[in-house]
């Protein structure tokens, strides 16, 4: 248990996932993972209620946190903000308030060029990421101005370098991005720091792609310089808790990749 120790974090897209030799499976979970081991209260989204009932009983069960799952979705055709509103209400009459917001949750169809991309699935990538980060944002900036807190916001080397076939993703990440910066700029003075996270992480659905589709997997997905892709807990989770921290309070704005070396950019 750590300074997080008290302190509430909102994540969404935290339902539990695991890998075939039963390690974290998806850099939600293994965010709330690492949250949950400093001892934050969490409050998880997703729109898998089992995801994140099975995600409750082991946090709670193996670290003796409190997670309140609640169930949220946001797309084209949704309430969003009630929705999400909801999830802020619950987080604040559950614990009384919000220290951390990461907006992990996000949708695409990758692998659709962008001559090809339908309006629908440019929908489902920028309603999933961008106007979710967007309305979780403003839902919960009370609260952290409050607590003079922070937001973890995640982007993707899609967006930076442009990836073949993810028009949509990139365009939802990219936008990220910027509503990133705009808050670094303007929550500065509320005491709360806004960064960008881009991570390059070994999840249960790549894990199933290579399973079902190696010669693609192979043709794909390039291996890091460090030589491993990133571990969800240990190199995007405890980064997400460092950042939280107070010896990271005056870096804002920033957009830090995780990828292993295959970040770099000018």
């Amino acid at each position: 248990m750590g300074f997080l120790l008290g302190k509430t974090a909102v994540i969404t897209g935290g339902g539990r996932a695991v890998l075939s030799d039963g390690g974290c499976g998806s850099i939600g979970y293994g965010i709330a993972v690492a949250y949950a081991k400093e001892g934050a209260n969490l409050v998880i989204t997703g729109r898998n209620v089992k995801k994140l009932d099975d995600a409750k009983e082991e946090l709670e069960r193996l670290y003796g946190v409190n997670v309140l799952p609640v169930q949220a979705d946001v797309s084209k055709d949704g309430d969003n903000e009630r929705v999400v509103r909801n999830v802020v209400d619950r987080a604040v009459e559950t614990f009384g308030g919000i220290d951390v917001l990461i907006n992990n949750a996000q949708a695409s169809a990758s692998g659709v060029t962008l001559a090809d991309h339908t309006t629908e699935q440019f929908d489902l990538a920028v309603y999933s990421g961008l106007y979710a980060t967007f309305y979780y944002m403003k839902a919960c900036y009370p609260y952290l101005k409050k607590s003079k807190g922070t937001v973890i916001n995640f982007a993707s080397g899609a967006g930076l370098f442009g990836n073949f076939g993810q028009c949509a993703y990139a365009a939802a990440k990219e936008g990220i991005r910027g509503l990133t910066r705009v808050a670094a700029n303007e929550w500065g003075k509320d005491g709360i720091n806004v960064n960008i996270v881009c991570p390059l992480a070994w999840t249960a659905q790549l894990e199933k792609f290579e399973q079902a589709y190696p010669d693609a997997f192979k043709a794909n997905v390039k291996m890091p310089p460090m030589g491993h892709f990133g571990d969800v807990e240990k190199e995007i989770g405890r980064a997400c808790v460092a950042l939280a921290s107070p010896d990271f309070k005056y870096m804002s704005g920033e957009t830090i990749t995780l990828e292993g070396g295959m970040g770099l950019r000018p």
